[in-house]
């Protein structure tokens, strides 16, 4: 339903899927900003390093963090120590509670060194995405299971332009379970003031897209970056109503397939 204070010329620079939805919540790694090869690029560093110390005793697991496939898999949109424990596991190596917290701090300190150095960049289809929202008058906001989410976005230039921000410091504060759980939206829908049912949300993760739908948001859009042969095909079976490859193909009254 159009607000009565919204023009409708505001509404109609949006795909037809958005113009009936009154909030978005977008993720941040991966959607807003570039910053998801940042920690794919640290998650390798640090899951490579800890299998050349202890190497699994079948051979086959002993491979390389792969930062396309293993990332989808297993950390992307995840905490850091639930990331760390499901690429661990996958690896079949029974890991203590120390040695997952040893492996995600080792990434952590990675990450924070990559990002100082060399900063994020936003994805400028996604800048164009959320000022054609905030013209139309729909409100924005920013979640992520990071704890550098708000540096991120400020290091982008973009931190205005969301309404709320919900990130891993606040999640953990709360006591809010990391995705494929939706509390993290949830909450960020609730502090948009727009029920779920009535929003949308915007992930380029399996476990985030499973979120938004568990959550039972009116619209999970998937954004599929990757070019791999079925990434999207996999962003759909884990509940993404629709999938693009660059958020600007939400703007100007296009239809996403």
């Amino acid at each position: 339903m159009q607000s009565p204070h919204t023009p409708a010329t505001s509404r109609d620079a949006l795909a037809p899927v958005l113009r009936d939805v009154r909030a978005v919540v977008f993720d941040t790694d991966g959607v807003i900003t570039d910053s998801a090869r940042v920690h794919a690029a640290a998650w390798k560093a640090a899951f490579d390093a800890y299998l050349r110390a202890h190497p699994p005793k079948d051979p086959e697991r002993r491979r390389p963090f792969d930062v396309r496939d293993d990332y989808l898999r297993h950390v992307d949109g995840k905490s850091r120590l639930d990331g760390a424990a499901a690429f661990l596991a996958a690896r079949g190596i029974e890991a203590s509670p120390e040695t997952v917290r040893a492996v995600a701090a080792d990434k952590e300190r990675l990450f924070v060194q990559r990002l100082r150095e060399h900063g994020v960049d936003a994805y400028p289809g996604t800048v164009r995405l959320v000022r054609a929202l905030r013209r139309a008058g729909v409100p924005r906001g920013a979640a992520s299971a990071s704890r550098h989410a708000g540096e991120l976005l400020a290091r982008a230039g973009v931190l205005d332009l969301f309404d709320v921000l919900m990130d891993g410091g606040e999640a953990a504060r709360l006591g809010l379970a990391g995705k494929p759980e939706p509390d993290l939206f949830l909450e960020a829908a609730r502090r948009l003031g727009v029920p779920a049912d009535r929003a949308a949300v915007v992930e380029d993760a399996l476990a985030g897209v499973e979120a938004g739908r568990r959550g039972g948001f009116a619209l999970v859009i998937g954004v599929d970056r990757t070019a791999g042969e079925d990434t999207g095909a996999r962003l759909l079976r884990h509940g993404a109503d629709i999938v693009v490859h660059d958020l600007e193909e939400l703007c100007g009254g296009g239809a996403p397939k």
